[in-house]
């Protein structure tokens, strides 16, 4: 950057200015199509821009937080990102069954629940990829690493063991990177992430970052209800008979206390 420093991100599309063999300066950074970043109160960490699709990519082992899929999941949808989740370490059969019942709710609404092996066979995701510029996102330990190199061999990105005893994956990417798989499809790899943070979505705008909501939503007795313990709240009747997730009902109440 010229004069300054941040303030781009890996996506980005800049104009650039050259000044030496090999250098140049970055003079003007085009409008995005879209934002990809978490927030608290203090601060705000891009993660990637125009990108049109995120990829979560989740394990059973280390097991993964479905509180950070939900929240991944609200941070694309307050984009208009779409939105696909990845299950990773298919040879490990038993676990990844029952992470596979768990994550069954996220594919009844919509979101697609693709199945792989990173170390065996990828090519359930490759579909996926064609015509996007994708970003994967995760936790560390879940396979992010070993995925791309699956993708692009000579990405040579370093993969680290698990630490069993802490139960948590180690870092291996400290920066997200852009690699071309083709002349119209590209992905990011972004750095693992244990948290989350969803300071700039406002809480009036949390629930239509629920996909299953909308068609509810506007149909309570209060104009201004926040689907937490009000009467007459068409959320918690859609959720007592059965017609969206409690689970999810849950989480979005659980996001509303914490955002």
């Amino acid at each position: 950057m010229r004069g300054k420093k941040g303030g781009v991100a890996c996506g980005d599309h800049a104009t650039i200015k050259t000044t030496a063999p090999g250098q140049g300066v970055i003079e003007t950074i085009e409008p995005r199509k879209t934002l990809l970043y978490r927030s608290d109160a203090f601060k705000k960490k891009i993660i990637a821009a125009n990108v049109s699709q995120i990829i979560i990519v989740v394990a059973a082992v280390p097991s993964y937080s479905e509180e950070l899929v939900n929240r991944c999941l609200v941070a694309a949808e307050s984009q208009h990102i779409r939105a696909i989740i990845v299950l990773n370490k298919t040879d490990l059969v038993e676990p990844t069954q029952n992470a596979a019942n768990a994550l069954s709710l996220y594919e009844s609404i919509g979101y697609p629940l693709v199945k792989i092996s990173a170390l065996r066979n990828i090519s359930a995701l490759k579909p996926f990829l064609k015509g996007n510029l994708s970003v994967l996102a995760g936790q560390s330990g879940m396979g992010k690493s070993t995925l791309l190199n699956a993708l692009i061999p000579d990405a040579q990105r370093a993969t680290a063991d698990i630490s069993t005893a802490l139960d948590s994956g180690c870092h291996t990417t400290t920066h997200s990177h852009l690699y071309h798989l083709d002349d119209q499809s590209a992905i990011i790899d972004s750095p693992g992430i244990q948290a989350f943070g969803l300071h700039h979505v406002d809480n009036e705008d949390l629930a239509q970052c629920f996909i299953e909501f909308r068609p509810f939503i506007g149909n309570c007795r209060f104009h201004n209800c926040r689907h937490v313990n009000e009467p007459g709240c068409a959320l918690i009747h859609a959720a007592e008979s059965g017609k969206i997730s409690t689970r999810r009902l849950v989480f979005y109440q659980k996001l509303l206390q914490k955002n």
